[in-house]
């Protein structure tokens, strides 16, 4: 009981001791204000959504690095793209199934987009272009060259032309060109054009002179000092093309084509066919092929749009292997030899022997040949090297087409000078290079603008005799009748005078 006593009194104690506090000395504790439960207001973020490039050109641009200097010929090159702005809408247009390829490529690489350009300048994306300088396709490859960076070429099949592989093949020279060259991108192009020796050796010549190293100091070919300009030039045009009113024909930034391995050789039309394209069509997306049918012997490869390649995998997966070609059971006659039967079915001796198990060049009378022959008559695979080769020798450069077979001794130079005729101008309209030797019995093909004097053609005076008509001397002399009126002023409903005198251009080696 005690002990609660004095605990109650304490208790007392100390309520009133809490008392006692002065007015002064109290504290006021004010309660904290409501806090209102409002949402947390997170900093604004933006996402950029990555731009959608739709146009291979677009792509180009974005990645165009190479600086244009303010030099003579490279403005030039630009005032002339500017001035004829048809040339870079016509290249949009043959470009667009290639150039999304090439860019990956080049991508892929990791090398300079300006890269994609080049084909422009060597041949304004023309697979089929030939240059007289013995350089052909897309890329412009020489035979050592392709031979060097892995292309195959025979009678059938020519990988300078063939897109995909000389793309690889072009890229594969220009990284080696520029590991030559000391990592100078600009000498490297330089060298795809000269050869790397004379860029080196300029870089050399002008460090022993003290003299400035840079491309447009080098003292090179005119054709390369032009070349590197161009392509500069192309550029510039090219980043900007609606400044410089160019419209470029927009190429879809998706792949455009696809390769795909046959495992057997098969006829351009009936694949073509099959594909749901014309032989036209096919070959103009596979120029490599040289004649009517893939190469016997590979590579089996067919560049297809990538919208026609499903239907064309089902359709030839029910086309047997035998079934892709046609074949001719051919019974041998006296006189025939393996040679002329190539030439007459347009194939190869090397086919006929493979396909037959021939191993020499002998063949016996009423045996018989198997020899595969085109589908369609040859004139329907109009981009083969023989109609392209065919069309190009007959389009007219002048009224007087000759032909001249070669003998003993002839050489380009030789029968240029005779005819006078250019030595290009000869090799162009054969189809072949200044270069390129002759064979003994080849017809050549020989436009004259003037035939005096020349070693066929000559200028005669004819006598009109009694019973003589206009039609009767053009045939007499394998001329044509527009052309004996024209050169004789003539007018063809009048009639000839007996003594009148008619000049005639015939070749001495046709005329009765």
């Amino acid at each position: 009981m005690r002990l609660k006593l004095c605990v109650i009194l304490g208790s007392v104690a100390l309520l009133s001791g809490c008392q006692n506090f002065t007015a002064a000395e109290k504290t006021v504790v004010k309660p904290a204000p409501a806090v209102i439960n409002q949402p947390k207001v997170e900093p604004k973020i933006v996402i950029e959504q990555p731009v959608v490039i739709t146009d291979v050109w677009q792509r180009i641009r974005d990645q165009l690095s190479f600086n244009v200097p303010d030099e003579k010929l490279v403005n030039q090159y630009r005032d002339w793209y500017i001035k004829h702005p048809q040339h870079l809408e016509q290249i949009s247009e043959r470009a667009q199934p290639f150039m999304f390829l090439i860019v990956e490529e080049i991508e892929k690489r990791n090398l300079p987009i300006e890269l994609a350009l080049l084909p422009i300048i060597e041949s304004a994306f023309d697979p089929f272009a030939y240059s007289h300088g013995a350089a052909s396709g897309l890329w412009q490859f020489t035979s050592p060259m392709a031979t060097h960076f892995g292309l195959k070429m025979n009678w059938w099949y020519d990988g300078r032309r063939d897109v995909p592989a000389a793309t690889v093949a072009a890229l594969d020279m220009l990284e080696y060109l520029y590991n030559k060259t000391g990592h100078n991108w600009l000498y490297a192009i330089a060298a795809y054009n000269t050869g790397e020796g004379r860029v080196i050796n300029a870089v050399k010549r002008n460090k022993a002179r003290g003299i400035s190293t840079d491309f447009f100091s080098l003292k090179l070919p005119t054709e390369t000092q032009r070349y590197v300009p161009q392509l500069l030039a192309l550029s510039e045009v090219l980043s900007d093309p609606k400044k410089y009113g160019i419209d470029l024909k927009p190429i879809p930034n998706k792949p455009q084509i696809k390769v795909i391995d046959l495992d057997s050789q098969i006829d351009l039309a009936l694949a073509a066919k099959l594909a749901g394209l014309t032989t036209n069509e096919l070959h103009r997306l596979n120029p490599g092929y040289n004649r009517w049918a893939t190469s016997p012997d590979g590579p089996y490869n067919l560049v297809l749009p990538v919208d026609k390649v499903a239907h064309f995998e089902t359709m030839l997966a029910q086309t047997p292997a035998n079934k892709r070609l046609n074949w001719l059971r051919y019974k041998i006659k006296s006189g025939d030899n393996l040679g002329q039967l190539a030439i007459n079915y347009h194939t190869s001796i090397d086919v006929i022997r493979k396909v037959n198990k021939i191993k020499n060049n002998n063949i016996v009378v009423g045996k018989y040949l198997l020899i595969p022959v085109a589908a369609q008559d040859s004139d329907l695979y109009a981009l083969s090297m023989d109609q392209r080769h065919a069309n190009n020798s007959n389009k007219k450069r002048s009224d007087y087409k000759l032909t001249h077979t070669v003998i003993t001794g002839d050489s380009l130079w030789k029968i240029a000078k005779n005819y006078k005729v250019k030595i290009s101008q000869l090799a162009s309209w054969n189809n072949m290079a200044p270069k390129t030797p002759l064979q003994l019995g080849q017809k050549l093909v020989i436009w004259s603008q003037n035939n005096d004097g020349n070693a066929i053609m000559r200028t005669i005076s004819y006598k009109v005799r009694s019973g003589d008509s206009l039609a009767r001397i053009a045939n007499k002399f394998d001329v044509k009748l527009a052309d004996l009126i024209k050169w004789n002023d003539l007018n063809s409903k009048k009639y000839l005078q007996p003594g009148q005198t008619l000049k005639l251009h015939i070749d001495v080696t046709k005329a009765s």
